[in-house]
């Protein structure tokens, strides 16, 4: 179970609570779910209880309490323990770690991605002949795609044939014919139901040409930053050090795959299991589907470019332990280790796909 599925089973727990007449609140959007603080316990942690006690009338314990009594019905848990003021702590059937990486694993970069085809909503967006905006109206248009959403693209103006040869970025007019919202939707009656939503994008301009830093490094300047923060150009976007983060990005991917070439050599592969020290790196790899529904339902790619940067930060700590040292044999946990450290390179590489940007296996 990931911690966007432990999030939706909470707020279930929580559904059937308000149905059943002992919480009287409206359910939250989303449960955070993270690893458990100081004196928690088990594999994850929630603070839903105390979230809505305030809005229930009841202590933060009774509320948890009512909660815990729902989700000890659930076969995915051993064990739900309030601790605290009101946390709820989860103790998961069997691994929670293996069963994130063998998702990941099975997905590939897809993971996070719409399984369940066309979503209904057709997507218009437009954007005007600006560098930036062009990038932005390109990447919002990928990610809208990768969850299951009809886009239609154009531009406002005549783009520089550059942007797309060299920064990859297409907003010429494609996609299904979609109505404006102030007359009759036209849609192909083969079609099925559309919901019709029309986007705007136009971030804060560029101060300068992109097109000098290439087409990675420049989509990351262009992208990295918020709508409304200018991109700083040309910055340190170029640079192989740890100050810029882009590359801390793809050095966190590359090491990962040199990782997977390494281990074969010494004769051993990944293969999904517990792996305690790595908690933080769990719990992003966990998120990163709800992140790129965010990314898509407010078309915003910098929090997209944002969690790659943690992702890759918070893999690099387990990535030196993964290899066995010296005469030390290959165990459990360094397959498990490598099995975690491939899912981390796999978000990684998928989420630079969606920014349209190369994520090499060498750097």
């Amino acid at each position: 179970m990931t911690p966007v599925e432990l999030s939706r089973t909470v707020l279930h727990a929580v559904r059937r609570a308000v149905d059943e007449g002992e919480l009287s609140v409206t359910v939250p959007e989303r449960a955070v779910v993270t690893p458990p603080g100081p004196g928690g316990c088990g594999d994850y942690a929630t603070n839903v209880a105390l979230q809505l006690a305030r809005p229930a009338g009841q202590p933060p314990q009774r509320v948890a309490e009512i909660l815990r009594a729902r989700l000890l019905d659930e076969q995915q848990f051993t064990d739900v323990v309030v601790t605290g003021p009101g946390f709820l702590n989860f103790s998961l059937r069997g691994t929670a770690t293996a069963d994130l990486v063998e998702k990941v694993l099975r997905s590939g970069p897809r993971y996070g991605h719409a399984t369940t085809g066309f979503s209904g909503t057709a997507v218009q967006i437009s954007c005007p002949a600006e560098v930036r905006a062009v990038v932005v109206a390109d990447t919002v248009s990928r990610v809208l795609r990768s969850q299951g959403h009809l886009v239609r693209t154009e531009c406002q103006g005549r783009p520089a044939p550059e942007w797309e040869s060299v920064l990859g970025a297409d907003v010429t007019t494609r996609g299904p014919r979609i109505a404006d919202t102030r007359g009759p939707r036209i849609a192909d009656t083969r079609s099925p139901r559309l919901t019709d939503t029309h986007v705007h994008i136009a971030p804060v301009p560029a101060p300068a040409d992109p097109l000098p830093l290439g087409r990675d490094a420049a989509r990351w300047a262009l992208l990295h930053p918020a709508a409304h923060d200018r991109p700083r150009m040309p910055g340190d976007h170029l640079v192989q050090r740890e100050s810029n983060p882009l590359f801390r990005v793809r050095y966190a991917h590359a090491r990962t795959r040199a990782l997977l070439r390494n281990a074969a050599d010494l004769g051993f592969h990944p293969e999904p299991g517990a792996v305690s020290e790595a908690d933080a790196l769990t719990v992003l790899i966990g998120d990163h589907p709800r992140v790129l529904a965010a990314t898509a339902a407010h078309h915003t790619p910098d929090r997209l470019a944002r969690h790659l940067l943690a992702v890759a930060d918070a893999a690099m700590p387990l990535l030196p332990a993964v290899l066995p040292l010296g005469e030390e044999k290959p165990s459990a946990a360094h397959r498990a280790r490598l099995a975690l450290a491939e899912a981390a390179g796999t978000v990684l590489a998928g989420g630079l796909s969606l920014l349209g940007i190369d994520a090499p296996d060498h750097l």
